[in-house]
């Protein structure tokens, strides 16, 4: 997006105009900015100015007597040119360590949702946090595990220390000698590939294995015929953890019944939250995208700032979503400070 070009007066008047926007929800008149802002000029030039950003589609202006409010640019050109980021309080880096040191040893799953609680009670917007996409990651081992005279369970090991664990049926007691067999004969094959190439060549790889024994064919057999179900949880893996959206009930945003009855229906919509995080796997550093840009009307009125932690060579996404009205510098620091905070807790 190409941002307008604006002169030194024009810049310190929107930083004022979405300062007092983003701490009092109420539009912004020039006798107030000249009041509260050290600007140097007189109201009736800091109205003279407003007017100039309205004309370049940075400011809005409600009805005739109100102030204006920040546009949609109004809040891109403010995270690309003006705003300043990097530091977050003490107090909020001491929370974070603590909740989410308390959180380590349950694991990735349990840090997610642990980070997105935590992200919507320091920001007061809703936290969210994605899982490593492990669709793309190198399965290092699978092991077979007797459980039960009727259930195995097998276990994957993947790339960066990711487990994971599937039960299966089968009909008859398998020994223990016959798994290690199979398994092993599932490592020669499998091992080393990505877990999306296993799923699309599985019975290519494994159908012309042969054991001569009940159990092992059994065993065999399920997997060249269910293999996309048993690795199910590599594609459904990138699960989107919310924190409350408590904290968003209580900006004016979402006061109406209907307002807020459509948050909670987003909260609902997993699948387009995916797609609209899909896009975010590859970027350095914080994200922000802002109302339309997220290319979904049900967006159109929120932000959405993320950062992506690395899990190994996997990687994951934390963050918020917010309305565009939304104190950024805060936001972002804060995002991004938990995103290295996860890249450390992880293994």
């Amino acid at each position: 997006m190409t941002l307008p070009t604006l002169t030194e007066r024009e810049r310190a008047v929107l930083a004022a105009v979405i300062d007092s926007f983003v701490r009092t929800a109420a539009p912004a008149g020039s006798r107030r900015i000249g009041k509260e802002y050290a600007l140097g000029v007189s109201p009736a030039t800091i109205r003279n100015t407003m007017a100039d950003l309205e004309r370049k589609g940075l400011l809005s202006h409600p009805y005739t007597s109100a102030g204006r409010l920040p546009t949609d640019l109004a809040y891109r050109y403010y995270v690309d040119a003006l705003m300043r980021w990097g530091g977050i309080r003490k107090r909020d880096q001491a929370k974070l360590e603590r909740e989410l040191g308390d959180a380590e040893a349950g694991g990735v799953e349990d840090l997610m949702g642990k980070a997105a609680r935590v992200l919507s009670l320091l920001t007061g917007e809703l936290g969210l946090a994605v899982g490593p996409t492990l669709a793309t990651a190198t399965l290092e081992r699978l092991e077979l595990v007797p459980l039960s005279s009727e259930k195995v369970l097998l276990v994957f090991t993947i790339e960066s220390g990711v487990v994971r664990t599937v039960y299966v049926d089968v009909t008859t007691r398998i020994p223990r000698a016959t798994l290690q067999a199979v398994s092993q004969a599932l490592n020669e094959r499998l091992a080393g590939s990505a877990i999306s190439e296993i799923q699309a060549t599985l019975r290519e790889r494994l159908g012309d294995l042969s054991f001569g024994n009940r159990g092992a064919e059994e065993l065999m057999n399920i997997f060249v015929h269910s293999g996309p179900d048993i690795f199910e949880w590599a594609r459904r893996e990138r699960e989107i953890h919310l924190g409350s959206a408590a904290a968003l009930t209580e900006q004016p945003e979402f006061t109406t019944s209907e307002r807020l009855r459509e948050l909670l229906l987003l909260t609902e919509r997993r699948e387009l939250l995916a797609s609209v995080l899909g896009d975010r796997g590859g970027s350095d550093g914080p994200h922000v995208t802002i109302g339309a840009e997220h290319g979904q009307p049900e967006l159109d009125d929120l932000t959405i700032v993320t950062a992506n932690y690395a899990v190994g060579s996997l990687q994951g996404t934390v963050g918020v979503i917010g309305p565009t009205r939304m104190p950024y510098d805060k936001v972002v620091s804060i995002v991004d400070w938990t995103s290295d905070l996860l890249t450390r807790l992880t293994p």
